[in-house]
């Protein structure tokens, strides 16, 4: 071990301290693929590390929580019937909801609380004496900036700042909550009577599974009884789906990043063979020079992977803060930045990996080359081709990639049809790796058109079809999966815009909540009807009520449909099923909802609700954009009586024929309430544009970032190559090549790769973008349209300019260097 940490000292790192430049750039491109990773990781784990920190600090040793099936909670009358299951020993009621304009986190609870011993419970028990002696007081998180004294607004009523909560409750909701007597919360929000949920604690030997199915059966489907952490789970449907996709790009800079090491080793054995042929003459053996080889990579990658590890959680803290709205539905929590334990080591384990697996192909050169032939150049041998066999079995193992990805794509997978975005890109690499004799050739032809300059270019490429092979694939990978990239977010946004574009029938709309975000709560008061009806232009109004529902193990969209309402998912339904539904004689539901279940139309389905179990039949399934969560489309009649929510959510407004719209909507935010939102329907089609938009920016961003990665992979490859033939271009300059042509020769070579692989590339993505708008119908519930346009030509040729702008350095380089220079030995 000793005798080889030495020579790796003496040998390998001093190689790397000689090439600065080729080690920062390598570096440089690993640790980019070490930050998207580390961001994806941090995104994903900030969202549902802040419900969980929640759900565990104010449950604390809760083993069980009866929840409400929706938001608007269940009756207290079920806390006695809780309590009174044998084997209940402490039965917590506690109401959590948003209150006020500015969506604060209110908790409500009593003295049952003390049986969770929960780090609410502790932070809240020095402030208990002022609770009780302020009439409408509330204890406050310390990060809300509030003092004591201090009045808040929380929808139904005000409350008093009785309490400021120490340090210790900046953990619950980053410390930006409001917590008051269960009755007080109760009376704030306008819910007398309601909670919604009970913490229960096991007593002592009481099996768990036993007793919450005791509990569900004294609750008779009233409300759902699940482990606390079930809450944030259910919540989490969007952010899972957008790591999945952020992933699968963030991935794609690693296989980039893998092409440029297999490069870059390749290249460092070509230019150590002096080094190698002695250490074999020495009685060195090809494994230990591997073996070196193998640790300088594997030190390259770890170093790499941790300076990329710190920036991307710089990028991930500055990301949290622009996820669209829509995503974060559901959430109680605030939102902060909490970086999952193993975010950092398995985005430098992949790093290590990926350097050691591309270093370990590009290292078999040392046993393709006998001591002898090490003193010849490398790529001029036959250990510069592939075999064969290995091309054959790589067109094999390209054909069932492929297919795989199409069956995957296909089979309805839900979100584990992400599954065959990284189909594709196995199945492109190595039909590519097959192909690689003519990929090389139609280089070298490409690279002869530019003339004289282009000859020397062609016999260049054609010397080091390795290198050659690496850096089209690098070329290729980054512009395929920017055009495949852009492509499908493209195709998914307009196809999701499509599925809410009946918004767009509705001349206006008002409701507490934004456009573009789905309007579940809270209920509107009776009188905001009467004022919009009473708006001069105004020729109707019609109720629309959303709400977040539990059915099985997931959190489903209620939707209420009435006669002439436009909400989504109504154009997918057929005639009959509309109707149907209408007369209360079942629901329809979206695809995920049906793929979770196991339910197809005509079957039945049990809906737990806060008034008992109601089974009804599946009259439809139909496409949903199920990014947050899935839908159930039922009668309003229904959904305002099973689930004991009277009233909507948002109204849709119809103008009087002629009636000037902007006259109107200026009427309608007179007249509604403070808190209210008006806006047009063309203004919510378009947040919706918006939201998906914004869900998709970070994917899109990454893939030009494999794309910017891809360049200076070209950049550093073609000043390898210039190095390697310095004495070469000596010789030229000395024959009385001018430097124009010299730079003109290595722009060819740059033309010619950039050329082949931008039209691979252009083809791989618009053929991935065809297999992943297929997989994105079944991550999103949608029928997500496959469509290319023009922007393919667009995106290619950007990408391609952009792979191309690594060239410009490596040719100034060649073109400035003297005769004497460029000859004198090393």
């Amino acid at each position: 071990m000793r005798a080889a940490l030495s020579r790796v000292r003496v040998l390998n790192l001093r190689e790397m301290r000689v090439h600065p430049g080729r080690t920062v750039m390598t570096v440089s491109v690993v640790a980019t693929a070490a930050c998207l990773l580390v961001a994806v990781f941090g995104i994903a784990g900030s969202v549902t590390g802040s419900a969980d920190r929640l759900v565990s600090g104010i449950g604390g040793n809760a083993d069980l929580e009866v929840s409400g099936v929706t938001d608007s909670g269940f009756d207290e009358s079920l806390v006695p019937v809780v309590a009174g299951v044998p084997g209940v020993a402490t039965a917590a009621p506690m109401l959590r909801a948003t209150a006020g304009p500015d969506r604060t986190l209110l908790l409500g609870a009593d003295a049952r609380m003390a049986g969770l011993g929960s780090e609410l419970q502790g932070a809240v028990a020095p402030a208990t004496t002022a609770l009780a002696t302020t009439p409408g007081g509330v204890a406050v998180g310390p990060a809300t900036g509030l003092s004591v004294g201090d009045r808040l607004d929380l929808g139904a009523g005000t409350a008093t700042v009785a309490a400021v909560l120490g340090p210790d409750a900046e953990r619950l909701s980053a410390g930006r909550f409001v917590v008051a007597p269960l009755a007080t919360a109760q009376a704030l929000t306008g819910r007398p009577d309601r909670i919604d949920s009970i913490l229960v604690v096991a007593a002592p030997g009481v099996d768990a599974a036993a007793l919450r199915a005791d509990i569900s059966e004294a609750v008779a489907g009233r409300a759902i009884v699940a482990e606390p952490s079930v809450r944030a789970a259910q919540s989490g449907g969007g952010i899972a789906v957008m790591r999945a996709l952020t992933l699968s790009a963030a991935s794609g800079a690693l296989v980039v990043a893998g092409f440029l090491i297999y490069t870059v080793t390749g290249m460092a054995v070509a230019a150590r063979r002096p080094t190698i042929s002695l250490l074999r003459a020495l009685g060195g053996r090809q494994r230990m020079i591997v073996r070196d080889l193998l640790i300088e990579s594997a030190l390259l990658g770890a170093v790499a992977g941790l300076i990329g590890s710190a920036l991307g959680v710089l990028v991930g803290r500055a990301a949290i803060g622009s996820l669209p709205a829509a995503l974060l539905q559901g959430f109680e929590a605030e939102t902060e930045y909490l970086l999952p334990g193993y975010a950092i080591p398995v985005a430098i384990a992949a790093c290590v990996a990926a350097s050691v697996a591309a270093a370990a192909l590009a290292a078999r050169q040392v046993h393709a080359v006998s001591p002898v032939e090490a003193l010849v150049p490398l790529e001029a041998s036959a250990a510069g081709t592939v075999r064969p066999s290995l091309r054959v079995a790589a067109l094999v193992g390209g054909v069932v990639a492929a297919v795989a990805a199409f069956v995957v794509a296909t089979s309805d997978a839900g979100r584990m049809s992400v599954l065959a975005i990284a189909l594709t890109t196995i199945a492109q690499v190595l039909v590519c790796l097959a192909a690689a004799p003519w990929l090389v050739r139609a280089a070298s032809t490409v690279a002869r058109v530019f003339g004289a300059p282009g000859a020397l270019a062609a016999a260049t490429l054609e010397r080091a079809p390795r290198r050659v092979w690496a850096t089209l694939m690098t070329v290729l990978v980054g512009i395929s999966m920017t055009v495949s990239t852009m492509g499908t977010n493209a195709n998914v946004i307009d196809s999701a815009t499509a599925s809410f574009a009946s918004l767009g029938d509705v001349d206006a709309y008002v409701g507490p909540s934004d456009p573009g975000v789905f309007p579940t709560a809270p209920i509107l008061p009776p009188e905001v009807e009467s004022a919009v009806l009473a708006v001069p232009g105004v020729a109707g109004v019609g109720s629309w009520q959303m709400a977040f529902a539990s059915l099985g193990d997931s959190r489903v969209m209620l939707t209420g449909i009435e006669d002439g309402s436009t909400a989504p998912p109504v154009r997918s339904l057929t005639d009959d099923t509309h109707a149907r539904l209408l007369a209360g004689e079942g629901v329809a539901v979206s695809r995920d909802v049906a793929r979770s279940l196991g339910l197809h139309a005509g079957d039945h389905v049990d809906l737990p609700t806060p008034t008992g179990v109601h089974s009804v039949e599946v009259l439809q399934v139909v496409p949903f954009f199920s990014a947050t969560s899935g839908v159930v489309a039922l009668s309003m009649t229904q959904l305002r009586q099973w689930y004991e929510r009277p009233g909507s959510t948002i109204l849709g407004v119809r103008f009087e024929p002629g009636a000037d719209p902007a006259t109107v909507l200026a009427g309608l935010r007179a007249a509604v309430p403070d808190g209210m939102n008006v806006y047009s329907g063309a203004e919510s089609v378009d947040a919706v544009e918006a939201s998906v938009r914004g869900a998709t920016v970070l994917i899109a961003a990454m893939a030009w970032i494999v794309v910017a990665v891809a360049a200076v992979a070209l950049l550093n490859t073609l000043t390898l190559s210039v190095l390697e033939r310095r004495r070469e271009i000596g010789v030229v300059r000395a024959m009385g090549a001018s430097r124009r042509f010299v730079s003109r020769s290595v722009l060819a070579e740059a033309a010619a790769i950039g050329l082949v692989g931008g039209g691979l590339g252009a083809l791989f993505g618009a053929a991935n973008q065809y297999v992943n708008s297929l997989a994105m119908t079944g991550v999103l519930g949608v029928d997500v349209r496959y469509d290319v346009g023009s922007a393919l030509l667009l995106f290619t040729a950007a990408a391609t300019a952009l792979a191309m702008v690594g060239a410009i350095v490596p040719a100034v380089q060649a073109s400035r260097r003297t005769v004497v220079a460029a000859i004198a030995a090393d």
